[in-house]
């Protein structure tokens, strides 16, 4: 009987594991500051943005900055919406008014490009249930909650500290080959 519950211990720490070093634990969320100052016409989608994202996931929470310095800026801009990531929680996002003005739901954008900045890739299924799908799901879809996958993906992401690589993410639909 003692093997078994040692063997049963054993077996849960594994599954359960050690934090990484520099890890977060869901009972202290990695504070992300955000600054969406030059977001003009879009501050409330990004307001919208974050609080969607600390009601899905317990391992992050995004608040507004207040004076000083933020991981997250927020830019308005004509062209097609990117994030500019430089680490995990950081990094520049830029709502663009070409896909705005293609139709394109303003909050789903907001939430889809801090998704990057939170280690998320695009994954362009277009399927409207899928948050990262982001433009190729059309301009119908006003789904701006991410699936199941894409907030365990998150949570994984803060909990482990995973490293993320300096990247560009456009949603610039590819130029057709000639």
């Amino acid at each position: 009987m003692t093997s078994a519950l040692a063997g049963a211990a054993t077996a849960i720490a594994l599954v359960a594991g050690a934090p990484a070093a520099g890890a977060v634990s869901a009972a202290e969320p990695h504070v992300i500051t955000y600054d969406a100052s030059g977001a003009e016409e879009f501050q409330d989608a990004v307001a919208e943005a974050a609080a969607v994202w600390n009601d899905q996931v317990a391992n992050v929470k995004l608040e507004e900055a207040t004076g000083g310095e933020a991981d997250l800026t927020v830019l308005a801009d004509d062209q097609w919406p990117r994030a500019q990531v430089e680490s995990l929680g950081v990094g520049t996002v830029w709502m663009g008014r070409q896909a705005v003005d293609e139709g394109h739901h303003v909050p789903r954008i907001a939430t889809h490009e801090i998704g990057h900045i939170l280690g998320l890739p695009d994954d362009r299924t277009g399927v409207c249930e899928d948050l990262m799908s982001g433009a190729s799901a059309g301009t119908d879809c006003e789904n701006n909650l991410p699936n199941s996958e894409e907030k365990a993906e998150v949570e994984e992401n803060f909990a482990r500290g995973v490293a993320v690589e300096p990247t560009l993410f456009s949603e610039a639909p590819a130029l057709a080959a000639r």
